[in-house]
């Protein structure tokens, strides 16, 4: 069976007997060229996959590969990296699309990106596996970033051990272990993959979908453990709204619940005020402007200034307000805890979002079912939602935090042919949720059934 090492060992072959070298490389020497090419052509293997022209990215600066040791691959060396780079550019199998830069000025830059040529394509395309389901995520990598702003960069920095950092990581583990057993997937219509993938390239707040990301990593800010947290990288994470129902795991439908107002509530709850029963932001401009409101409220708390300009991406057309109309508007209808916006105080409450998120995760984990979380909702197997654990591990989560009460909204789509919905109530259903009822759907599900096949036979 051909896979992506015995591939690798055979161009490193090619690029070796192509070079113009004066002296053979050593045993150790070729070991890290040989896991640098490695490296290189998983990346692209990757990209074929996520979109027919899609472009990978290379660090040829060689302070990448020796600073931030904690973070960075210790196979990965910048010599052997550049070798083998330059060697699949010598056989003509990959072609650079844009050089990388760096502009000192605006403190900004972006990395080299290439693409590969048709034969190597044609080459990795010989591989029968997906790569999300060959490649086994790396559980040893670092998994706890923590993140600092420096010369107005957000960058990783090193960071002491501690009680806290090792059961964090101790933790993590546990929860991307259980992640790892089991297969989650978009069963979306094969016509629509491509469709989905260019609109998130589109999408400066999203990645598309690369179904090999299948762990979490948590990331703090500011130099400190007690601000920010969430966890990120997982896939699912990318996917917009209206397609995260047709998410599966183990070829089974799932549900997604999520917390009602949590941002509002938690304030709310830390500063001991009471937030009431109206809605925390429709009382301000009505449920038609809710979402308006939503974006407007939460940049408002995580602001460091008074925001006298928009943020971006808040759209003010259709609500008949300024930007300066909409904050005062909130500030009167949060009286309460007014004093505590633009105080820069969101990264905190990521940090209480993010232990509630462990603590939910944690307890799925240690019965082997995945909870997937998109920052403040759960997306887990429909059984889950059909029996109420879900929603009550939510609750108890927050009522371990703060001590109070919130409310858990529940979604169940159990999706086979989203083309014969039947709705009953504020849930949706479809006629048959059972393996074999999915399995023998349609053929226009033909990816998502290929992947299911070779997840089971793995």
């Amino acid at each position: 069976m051909t896979n992506i090492s015995e591939i690798a060992k055979k161009l490193s072959e090619r690029i070796t007997n192509a070079e113009t070298r004066k002296r053979s490389r050593t045993a150790e020497e070729y070991q890290r060229f040989l896991y640098a090419i490695e490296y290189i052509l998983t990346d692209i293997w990757k990209a074929s996959y996520i979109h027919p022209e899609a472009e990978c990215s290379i660090h040829k600066h060689n302070n990448y590969y020796s600073s931030n040791l904690r973070y960075r691959d210790p196979n990965l060396t910048y010599k052997m990296t550049m070798a083998a780079f330059d060697g699949l550019q010598l056989l003509n199998l990959i072609v650079v699309i844009k050089d990388g830069y760096y502009d000192r000025t605006k403190m900004q830059g972006g990395l080299t990106r290439y693409r590969a040529r048709e034969e190597l394509l044609e080459i990795l395309n010989e591989i029968p596996e997906h790569p999300a389901i060959h490649i086994k995520p790396n559980l040893d990598a670092e998994t706890i970033l923590l993140r600092n702003e420096i010369e107005g960069r957000k960058v990783l920095v090193d960071y002491e051990e501690d009680a806290f950092t090792d059961k964090a990581r101790n933790n993590l583990r546990t929860i991307n272990q259980c992640f790892i057993r089991h297969w989650v997937d978009l069963r979306i219509l094969d016509k629509d993959v491509l469709t989905l993938q260019e609109r998130l390239f589109d999408d400066r707040e999203k990645q598309p979908i690369d179904l090999t990301k299948r762990t979490l990593v948590r990331i703090f800010s500011n130099n400190s453990f007690e601000e920010g947290g969430r966890f990120y990288r997982g896939w699912w994470q990318n996917v917009p709204s209206e397609y995260r129902p047709y998410i599966t795991i183990d070829s089974k439908a799932t549900s997604e619940h999520d917390y009602s107002q949590l941002n509002p509530n938690m304030i709310y709850s830390v500063y001991n005020k009471e937030l009431g029963s109206e809605d925390a932001y429709s009382r301000v401009a009505g449920e038609e402007n809710r979402d308006v409101v939503k974006q407007a409220f939460n940049a408002m708390f995580q602001a460091t200034t008074t925001l006298e300009r928009k943020p971006d991406g808040i759209e003010l057309d259709a609500i008949g307000m300024s930007w300066r109309e909409l904050k005062e508007e909130i500030l009167n209808a949060h009286k309460p805890i007014k004093d505590y916006f633009f105080k820069g105080l969101g990264n905190r409450l990521q940090f209480e979002d993010s232990i509630i998120a462990e603590n939910i995760m944690l307890q799925f984990a240690k019965m082997d079912a995945p909870a997937l979380p998109i920052h403040d909702s759960f997306i887990m197997h429909h059984g889950f939602s059909t029996y109420g654990e879900l929603e009550e591990a939510m609750r108890r989560a927050y009522h371990d935090r703060f001590h109070t009460n919130i409310k858990v909204k529940g979604d169940m789509v159990v999706q086979v042919k989203p083309e014969k919905e039947t709705a009953i109530g504020d849930k949706k259903f479809f006629a048959d949720i059972s393996v074999d009822g999915i399995i023998n759907a349609d053929n226009d599900y033909s990816q998502w059934r290929e992947r299911d096949r070779m997840w089971i036979s793995r």
